[in-house]
């Protein structure tokens, strides 16, 4: 039976986390707050958790969720050959609306969908997360809403849309908070060289590229080179050089992300 719990009154938070854990341990779907957007969430490790969800967002296994981590230790736990570079973005923000693509570890036994090796990661800048975090471990979590329709932005919007597929809903407002814009997190796919924004959200493409200057943008672009001088224009009336025009050659695909992750 669904059970909605407002996370404001001390009692039905903790009520409400307690509750949640139980379901997660049982292979079932809860819905709680993220920084970003409201998330559905299961067991990372359960097969038919991880399936449940998927069918609770009518998503196919081309689509797998990330996963959400309580801390920056547990990464190493689930990714394999993290690059300096990524781990220098997950220091600067997380928590935060940053997603990493990398290696998953080979040893684990989990299926998240067809991710080609790889994981998602993510530590929400969010108490009522991180404390159901803390409690269950890694939990794979997309957006609160079905596929093709808006991220939940309240528990109540998100059990509109999912209603008996979730067992526990965690009420805990607005997300983000009242007048922000809705923004899924930010997602850079750190397996090759050099790191390359595969969405844009959260996290502006300046402020990654502090940490990491030469990251390639969601176009595939580099960054400009600093101190280029600018390209010289051909005199009035010259015929144009006959060169291929720069960047058009199509940069490599990244692995496949949905846009509804949390």
């Amino acid at each position: 039976m669904t059970t909605s719990y407002d996370c404001a009154a001390a009692e039905q938070r903790a009520a409400g986390l307690e509750h949640a854990q139980r379901a997660i341990r049982e292979n079932k779907c809860v819905v709680f707050p993220t920084d970003t957007v409201y998330g559905i969430a299961a067991d990372a490790f359960s097969p038919l958790a991880v399936t449940l969800l998927l069918a609770s967002k009518g998503r196919s296994r081309k689509m797998p969720p990330p996963v959400l981590i309580p801390r920056l230790n547990a990464l190493d736990g689930l990714a394999t050959d993290v690059p300096a570079e990524a781990r220098r973005l997950a220091e600067a923000f997380w928590p935060g609306g940053l997603t990493l693509i990398l290696h998953a570890q080979p040893s684990l036994a989990w299926d998240l969908g067809e991710t080609k090796g790889t994981v998602a990661l993510r530590i929400p800048a969010d108490e009522i997360a991180q404390d159901l975090l803390t409690l269950t471990g890694p939990l794979a979590v997309s957006s609160a809403n079905r596929t093709g329709h808006a991220a939940a932005q309240t528990a109540a919007e998100a059990e509109a849309q999912l209603a008996e597929s979730v067992e526990v809903y965690l009420e805990g407002g607005q997300r983000p908070a009242t007048g922000a814009e809705a923004l899924a997190s930010t997602i850079v796919d750190a397996t090759a060289s050099p790191l390359r924004v595969v969405r844009q959200g959260a996290i502006s493409l300046d402020r990654l590229r502090g940490v990491v200057p030469d990251l390639i943008d969601v176009d595939g672009n580099a960054p400009e080179p600093a101190g280029a001088e600018p390209a010289a224009t051909e005199p009035a009336g010259a015929e144009p050089a006959s060169v291929e025009p720069a960047g058009t050659e199509s940069a490599g695909a990244a692995p496949e992300t949905g846009t509804g992750s949390a």
